[in-house]
């Protein structure tokens, strides 16, 4: 809760006319106390959980040809019967596991020091906030990952999210209970050593849900915007690793690729992508060299 019961006490304590975001933001939050503010992200995930994965899923059900050609793994296809359990298991997951945790940990968030007052961030702070919490979370995730597929811990818990192996949005968060916590540790690590504003943190958990999601897709689609970000793995890179599944030791990271570079770990994805390419260039040069012979057959007639 701001400590401020007025716009005008507001200006008078920061010494100047408040933005337009910070008025946005005074009006918003004035009389919710920090907790509700938090509480938020509660409301984030699950809208975001619930509607972001619904375009895939039209696709999935329509098998539209000029988006079907996107499909990484078009052979595998799910009902819409078997996306809709799919959906259901998370939430239960979210009811149970997510929703409740989110409420339990406020304590750790307000230790941390993440402020809910004025003045906001400024563009920059928050831009170069979220790019270290991306860079955190991806190298905490890949080795907590790596570790989930020995096999004790694949065989007890990280094998539930790979029963998809042609993965689909709703199957993001598709995780054992225990998965679902031990991941959480690395999404936390990032506002814990550099913590910052509120809607930074609403920010930071609502990309990394889109972005997980994204991964998830099964879709590896040209236009997406994420392709311009400097090593971003994307969904090409981790459907790999779901398709190779139980003994996949490949393709480990979350977000980025360079950690999977450093440590060697995806030299199949990368021999594959390299036999992919060779065939490529042979059946077009195949069918490049047949209508030339049949452009030369033509012209003898």
């Amino acid at each position: 809760m701001l400590p401020y019961h007025t716009i005008r006490e507001a200006r008078l304590a920061l010494g100047r006319n408040l933005t337009f975001a910070e008025t946005l933001w005074f009006n918003y939050s004035a009389n919710k106390s920090d907790y509700l503010l938090y509480c938020h992200n509660i409301i984030f995930l699950f809208v975001i959980f619930s509607l972001a994965p619904l375009p895939l899923v039209f696709l999935e059900v329509k098998r539209l040809l000029c988006f079907d050609k996107y499909k990484i793994q078009p052979k595998v296809r799910l009902s819409l019967d078997e996306m809709l359990k799919c959906y259901k298991d998370v939430m239960r997951m979210f009811f149970l596991v997510v929703g409740p945790l989110q409420l339990v940990s406020y304590p750790s968030v307000k230790m941390i020091g993440i402020r809910t007052g004025l003045p906001l961030p400024s563009g920059w702070e928050i831009l170069s906030q979220l790019t270290v919490y991306f860079m955190i979370e991806d190298y905490t995730n890949y080795w907590i990952h790596r570790l989930l597929h020995c096999e004790w811990g694949y065989e007890n818990i990280h094998r539930v999210h790979h029963e998809y192996t042609a993965p689909i949005g709703f199957a993001a968060p598709y995780a054992h209970w225990a998965e679902v916590l031990i991941l959480g540790i690395p999404s936390f690590l990032g506002p814990a050593m550099v913590p910052g504003h509120m809607i930074t943190l609403w920010l930071w958990i609502a990309l990394r849900q889109m972005e997980a999601l994204d991964t998830h897709s099964g879709y590896d689609f040209p236009w997406n915007p994420t392709k311009y970000i400097p090593f971003y793995g994307g969904s090409d890179h981790h459907d790999y690793h779901h398709y190779v599944g139980r003994q996949s030791q490949s393709n480990f990271a979350s977000v980025f690729t360079y950690c999977d570079y450093i440590y060697g770990t995806d030299k199949g994805y990368r021999y594959q992508k390299k036999i992919l390419r060779k065939l490529k260039e042979e059946l077009t040069n195949g069918v490049k060299q047949n209508g030339g012979s049949y452009s030369q057959d033509h012209k003898s007639d």
